[in-house]
């Protein structure tokens, strides 16, 4: 029996329960116009690349929503215990009003720039990947697990509007419903209709690959090891390459999920262990953990780099 899986993040339909499962197992956080999630680090300004962020765990698919309720808000009633306002003071006999104290005005946020409008419909020549998830806001339908989908029969629901938080309530631009919960809003049917889902868009949306010439690094080291962090964002986990097989160098091809990609090699100060050493891809970075292969000091990550007069000191100095 075919089921949909309700864990956030994955909503594929399923029909084996012990199938691997990848989604968030926390509860969405919204804080000071900032989305994310609970249970890892990404934040983000829009609603979209909220969507877009890659789910952290890995389980088994459910038909019971067991994902923990976010915190509630903070209650917005004044305690009992806050002092009265101070009574006039009196100076040469004569009272004096003392002006109430001015309350703190929260700046006015600005709202994020609208996303660019998706495609009217798919392009034909393109087959749609089983369990593919509509591209359209508020229809989060998915294409079935057949290899051949077909598109007859068809009616997406969608809203045409950006995603609307303002002080604890959620809905669309395009409609006027409003609701506290995320799982609500995420509830909340389509104000348009189309005949057909959107499930790979047109050719003319799609953008070329941009190229990412260089990337912020830094490093500190042990008296065994390396540890390098190359800050690029949303690094495609299944389609990273880490190539460790010279000792003298290591090779990337770092793809990220906004259709970017890192290309190089490092040529290394040092030797290193190329069956120890080992990488660690997270949300704003890559971390490379380098196994020196002589347990000499690094004045600089890369040979081509310049090196400083600064003496880099490991592990800790002996006493005199």
């Amino acid at each position: 029996m075919t089921q949909k899986c309700v864990h956030k993040g994955c909503g594929k339909t399923f029909t084996d329960p012990e199938e691997d499962c990848i989604f968030h197992p926390g509860p969405p956080i919204f804080h000071e116009g900032q989305k994310g999630w609970k249970c890892c680090k990404p934040r983000y300004l829009t609603f979209d690349e909220f969507l877009s962020i890659p789910p952290c765990t890995t389980g088994k698919h459910s038909t019971v929503d067991d994902t923990p309720k976010p915190d509630p808000p903070p209650s917005s009633e004044i305690p009992e215990d806050i002092p009265p306002p101070p009574k006039p003071i009196a100076t040469n006999g004569v009272a004096q009003n003392v002006p109430p104290p001015r309350l703190p005005v929260a700046a006015p946020t600005n709202a994020p720039s609208p996303a660019p409008p998706e495609s009217d419909s798919d392009d034909t020549s393109v087959p749609v990947p089983p369990n593919t998830t509509c591209r359209r806001r508020g229809c989060n339908a998915t294409s079935p697990a057949e290899t051949k989908v077909s598109r007859e029969g068809e009616d997406c629901v969608y809203h045409p509007g950006q995603a609307l938080f303002h002080e604890g309530s959620k809905g669309w631009t395009c409609c006027k419903r409003r609701v506290l919960e995320f799982d609500e809003f995420m509830k909340i049917e389509g104000c348009k209709k189309k005949d057909k889902h959107l499930f790979v868009g047109s050719k003319k949306d799609s953008r070329e690959e941009e190229k990412v010439v260089a990337v912020r690094h830094d490093f500190y080291q042990t008296l065994t090891s390396v540890i390098a962090s190359l800050y690029l964002k949303r690094i495609d986990k299944e389609r990273a390459k880490i190539d460790f097989s010279s000792p003298t160098t290591v090779t990337l091809d770092l793809p990220t999920a906004d259709n970017k990609r890192y290309q190089t090699e490092i040529p290394l100060f040092g030797q290193i262990n190329t069956e120890q050493s080992k990488a660690k891809i997270m949300g704003t970075k890559l971390e490379l953990t380098l196994v020196k292969s002589d347990g000499l000091s690094w004045p600089t990550l890369r040979s081509d780099e310049q090196r400083t007069s600064e003496i880099i000191q490991v592990g800790r100095a002996e006493p005199a």
